[in-house]
């Protein structure tokens, strides 16, 4: 899951991961899974279940296809239908059935995840036994897209700064207006349907995915929010679950504040834990050699610095303390990426921008020549300004600034309390689902993966969706970065591998 970034009140939701696209470009040869499964699936249903998809080869090994779902699956109607694009790598071995893998965002294409590289999504163990299948949901991607901005509208959207005063009426006009514009822009160039990229119409058209392939059972890695699909389908579709793991899990019970405050707390430990490991992990290259409580006041002093004076970029992109803040969240996402900070926080003290605007830009999949390589940006606001509720109350959204403030003293920025204003304005307002805990009843096993230092995801909702859900049997990562299947860890995968390919439920929960 995306941090629910705040850089302004112009841009209240923030972004998705970006994942770099690579256009799938048909070649010859074409291949018809077994016939769909339409066991109990109703009369109006029917044609959407029942179609057969034609797989064609495409690029990278891959075969690609394109399938339809109704735009309102309360109210289906082929004039309103939407397309969803889908790739696959077959099994290499003998095959078990088809994998479905989301990598989360909201927003991430896992059409391009599976055909540009398998690899990531999944290990060898698993493309063995597995077709595995990657889709981008509605409004993502390759399938029927949430439109809104070209690359300079873009731009100013995410970049471009208020003109007035922070908290003067002329400034609460300028950022409503922003917000306004942006949404009424998302309309019209995308449509009715609009209304309808939301999780629970994903979760309906995963399981129409599952029938078309012909599967009885729906085998399910989830990454990130990933997760949350995963977790909807358990919910509303018990009796069709096969194997489903949920790494980098969400819980569903918390309200969209409680995800932003969590997760506001999950960055601040990630940075804490940077620093106090960064003078042993890289010698002389750290910049923080004073220990960290001193590391925090030189970071929270940059973050006063830019947010008065921002810095132009080499494209004329202003820097300020948000450009920093969406760049230092890219690279706590992943210990990996650690060694970012070590230029970051320097060249941002000297008043250099190069590598801020590198790991910004790389979170909201720009491009060097300033476009923007996919539309995870666009798609993540839409989906989560329907999944949502909006607080308007201004005492709750008083409070709510300093909870916010209490979780992460080290970045917290005072804006006024104003709330989400791009869902506030959005065209279409919350449909559900519902906010609660989910209980997954009848459902078999499930695995749920949390990792104890991942901020994007924090381990306690990994720790509470495994309690809700009856049938969840929880595996510990204990170390940083978001998500743990596939990353050399043996424990983890071990596990997992297992399971998918044996059925396999360990007898005790792993703390790997």
């Amino acid at each position: 899951m995306t941090k629910l970034l705040s850089r302004s009140a112009l841009v209240a939701s923030a972004t998705a991961v970006a994942l770099l696209l690579s256009g799938c470009f048909f070649g010859g040869g074409t291949q018809q899974d077994a016939g769909p499964d339409v066991d109990g699936v109703s009369a109006e249903l029917l044609p959407y279940y029942s179609q057969k998809v034609t797989w064609t080869d495409c690029d990278n090994g891959a075969q690609c296809a394109t399938v339809i779902a109704p735009m309102d699956w309360a109210n289906p109607s082929p004039e309103t239908d939407i397309t969803l694009a889908l790739a696959k790598h077959e099994a290499k071995g003998t095959k078990l059935g088809s994998l479905f893998v989301n990598p989360g965002g909201p927003g991430a294409s896992g059409y391009d995840l599976v055909h540009d590289d398998v690899d990531f999504a999944v290990d060898a163990a698993l493309q063995r036994s597995f077709d595995v299948i990657g889709w981008d949901p509605r409004g993502v991607g390759r399938s029927t897209p949430v439109t809104c901005y070209d690359d300079a509208q873009l731009d100013q959207y995410l970049f471009g700064l208020p003109v007035n005063p922070v908290g003067s009426d002329a400034w609460l006009d300028e950022v409503t207006k922003s917000a306004v514009d942006f949404g009424q822009a998302c309309l019209e160039n995308t449509g009715p349907v609009l209304q309808f990229i939301d999780t629970q119409s994903t979760v309906h058209d995963l399981d129409m995915l599952r029938a078309i392939v012909g599967d009885k059972k729906l085998n399910y890695l989830g990454y990130s929010y990933g997760s949350d699909i995963g977790s909807y389908y358990i919910e509303n579709f018990p009796s069709k679950v096969g194997r489903i793991v949920l790494d980098g899990a969400t819980d569903s019970s918390i309200s969209v504040f409680e995800v932003g405050l969590v997760q506001t707390k999950g960055f601040q430990l990630a940075l804490e834990n940077y620093l106090t490991a960064c003078p042993d992990m890289f010698g002389a290259d750290c910049p923080f050699q004073d220990g960290k409580d001193a590391a925090l006041a030189t970071i929270r002093g940059l973050y006063d610095r830019y947010d008065a004076t921002p810095v132009a970029g080499a494209d004329g992109r202003l820097m300020d303390a948000g450009v920093l803040d969406t760049a230092m969240s890219m690279a706590l996402y992943s210990q990996d990426s650690w060694s970012y900070l070590n230029d970051l926080f320097p060249e941002a003290e000297q008043g250099v921008t190069d590598t801020a605007f590198f790991l910004a830009d790389y979170y909201y999949g720009r491009d060097s020549d300033g476009t923007y390589s996919d539309n995870s940006l666009e798609a993540f606001i839409a989906i989560y300004c329907v999944d949502y509720p909006v607080e308007t109350d201004p005492a709750v959204l008083a409070e709510q600034n300093v909870e916010l403030q209490a979780a992460s003293p080290t970045t917290y920025r005072d804006y006024p309390p104003v709330g989400d204003l791009t869902c506030k304005n959005w065209p279409y307002q919350y449909i559900g689902p519902d906010i609660t805990a989910l209980t997954g009843k009848g459902a078999p096993d499930v695995l749920i993966v949390s990792t104890t230092g991942d901020p994007a995801t924090p381990y306690e909702w990994g720790v509470a969706l495994a309690k809700q859900l009856e049938s969840a049997h929880l595996i510990t990562y204990n170390g940083e970065g978001h998500t743990a299947y596939n990353k050399s860890n043996g424990c983890v995968d071990r596990a997992v591998d297992e399971y998918f390919t044996k059925g396999t439920v360990p007898a005790t929960d792993p703390n790997c």
